[in-house]
Parts: structure tokens; C-alpha cells; sequence
């Protein structure tokens, strides 16, 4: 399989290259942000890429967007390719708005040691492994080299984000969850837990980086919890941080998947696209490419008039259009 592990070129200028994400500028300005197929787990980018993983990731991103504009703007100008995204500039806050619907993860971690209060909230004694909350909770985090809990209150005093604007982040947060538990809820999939990160564009607040993606939430069929709720499995990529827990020798994580964990790794990113969406996953094979996913977002890129061809008269920005291969 063809897969992206990084993308490169001399013609834009790299703003960030993240563990997943590559971010270039534009040339007029904005950001253009490259999914790359690269997985992360426990901290750690593995040498193995997952054949599809960009474009699910770029393409659930940009559906949920798409269905979530009525509660928060974002991002978003256009889908350039499968795994390209071309993306307003905004100031980004330095604060993860986690919301969990259920004890599960790090926080049922700590919880089994008797923490009960996660983020300035506090919860009761006498809850068991994987059990819903009655209504979600907010446990925000920083956004550092170690992302660490953090209380509203702290958020404001140490000078993370203004109290009024807090209170903003965390309505449109429930919001964005609420509402997308109900979709997934109709589809036969729970959304377990999440994230989301916000930014500033032109003094208003904007929603950015991705939402509802396989590397950001967790997901649970709906008929697996109902059957057994503490043996429920993720459909996310805690697939994958099973399989190296398995394997961890001397402490080690395996640095690389087997082909056959690659191949079912991918096969359920493409499996929870086509859950949400009601959709196949629109790969976009590319016969003059050969199936080169860096080659055909040259050529698209090249097509919008982000980048140059040597062999091509550059189109006017005016007569740009999106290229969706």
C-alpha cells in the first residue's frame, strides 16, 4: 500500500511538523496542514505509517466541521486533497478542552487510586469501570511539552486564557459534544471522550486542529457496551496501543507494526469513517500518479495554485478551485 509518511517541499515554508501533522504556509498567507499516515502512541511516533490514516483523519475532521458550523466557526477554507487541509491562521489557546461522557482511560486510572477530583471536578465514590456520567464533564488540560490537569480557576490565575473566555471554550465544548453523541448515538456508536482546541481569529473564537477523529476520541459500539460495559473495546486506535502493550519487551515498545497489524489498523480507520459518515472513505486512486499520495497532493497543490510547476503555467488565485482527487 501507498501511504504518506512525510511530505516535503522546498517551495513552502514549513511552520510545524507535528506527529502527525505537517503545517506549511501558504503563499497567500493562510495555513496549509498536511495528515500525514504517521501513528503516535504512548508519546512516541512509530516508523510504521498506516496505509489511509491522513485522509481519514483529514476527512472526518472536515465533515465534523462541516456539521458543527452552526454551533462554533472554524478553521476550515477548503479540502485541497484527501490529506490536505487549507486553514484560516488563527491564535491558537493553549488549553485542550477534554469532555468525557464516561470514566474510562487516565481518569478510571486514577480513580482505581482514589483520586476523586480531575481538573477542579469532583466525582462520587462508588463508580464502576466505563460507567456514564449523568451529564459530561469538562476536564481541561494545558497544552505543554506534558499536558497537565488543570482547574478553571488556575487556567485564569496563571494567566492561560481570561475567566469570560474560558466560560466560552467550555459551552461550546458541551455543545460539540452533545451534539455529536447524538449523531454517533443514531449510528450505533458512543462517544466516549474527547478533546478540542480553540483559537482566536480576529478576537472571536474559532474552533481548530481536528474533532471527533479516531486519534482524538474515544469511540465504543454502542452493541459491544450494551452486551458487556467493562470488556466494551475501542474503535479507535487503541487497537494498535493493545498490540504494543502485548509486545513491550524490556520495557521496550516495538518501534515498527507487522504488516498485518498495519493492514488492520488501517482497515478500522476506515471502518469508523465509513460508521460516522455513511460513507466509503473517498480515496482518490490516481492512475497518473501511480497511486503516490505525496505525487498526487503535488499535483493538487499544484492545481490550486498553492504550489509550482516547472512544466505548467500557474493559475491565477482567482480561478482556483478546489482539487479533490
Amino acid at each position: 500500500m501507498n501511504t504518506l509518511n512525510h511530505f516535503a517541499t522546498p517551495q513552502l515554508q514549513l511552520l510545524h511538523r507535528g506527529k502527525v501533522r505537517d503545517s506549511y504556509r501558504a503563499p497567500s498567507g493562510e495555513r496549509l496542514i498536511v495528515v500525514t499516515d504517521r501513528l503516535s502512541a504512548f508519546d512516541s511516533v512509530l516508523e510504521t505509517p498506516v496505509a489511509h490514516k491522513g485522509a481519514v483523519l483529514n476527512g472526518l475532521a472536515a465533515f465534523w466541521f462541516e456539521k458543527t458550523r452552526h454551533i462554533i466557526p472554524n478553521h476550515v477554507i477548503e479540502l485541497l486533497d484527501p490529506n490536505v487541509t487549507l486553514a484560516k491562521e488563527a491564535e491558537p489557546i493553549r488549553v485542550e478542552m477534554v469532555v468525557r461522557g464516561y470514566i474510562t482511560g487516565s481518569m478510571l486510572r486514577g480513580y482505581q487510586k482514589g483520586q476523586r477530583t480531575f481538573s477542579g471536578v469532583a466525582v462520587p465514590d462508588g463508580l464502576t469501570k466505563h460507567q456514564q456520567f449523568p451529564e459530561p464533564i469538562v476536564t481541561p488540560t494545558t497544552k505543554e511539552e506534558s499536558d497537565r490537569e488543570i482547574t478553571p480557576e488556575n487556567l485564569v490565575s496563571e494567566g492561560w486564557v481570561p475567566a469570560d473566555l474560558y466560560e466560552q471554550m467550555r459551552v461550546k465544548s458541551l455543545g460539540l459534544f452533545n451534539f455529536a453523541s447524538q449523531w454517533m448515538a443514531e449510528r450505533g456508536i458512543i462517544l466516549v471522550d474527547t478533546k478540542y482546541e480553540f483559537g482566536l481569529l480576529n478576537g472571536e473564537l474559532i474552533l481548530i486542529d481536528e474533532i471527533h477523529t479516531p486519534d482524538s476520541s474515544r469511540f465504543w459500539s454502542a452493541e459491544d457496551y450494551a452486551r458487556n460495559p467493562e470488556a466494551v473495546e475501542q474503535i479507535d486506535k487503541e487497537y494498535v496501543r493493545q498490540w504494543l502493550l502485548q509486545n513491550k519487551q524490556d520495557g521496550q515498545y516495538p518501534r515498527a507494526l507487522t504488516p498485518e497489524v498495519a493492514q488492520e489498523a488501517s482497515r478500522r480507520y476506515l471502518d469508523i469513517y465509513q460508521r460516522i459518515t455513511g460513507q466509503p472513505l473517498p480515496i482518490g486512486s490516481d492512475v497518473s500518479t501511480g497511486g503516490d499520495v505525496h505525487a498526487r497532493i503535488v499535483g493538487n497543490l499544484v492545481r490550486a495554485g498553492i504550489m509550482r510547476d516547472d512544466d505548467a503555467e500557474l493559475p491565477a488565485p482567482e480561478t482556483r478551485q478546489p482539487a479533490l482527487a
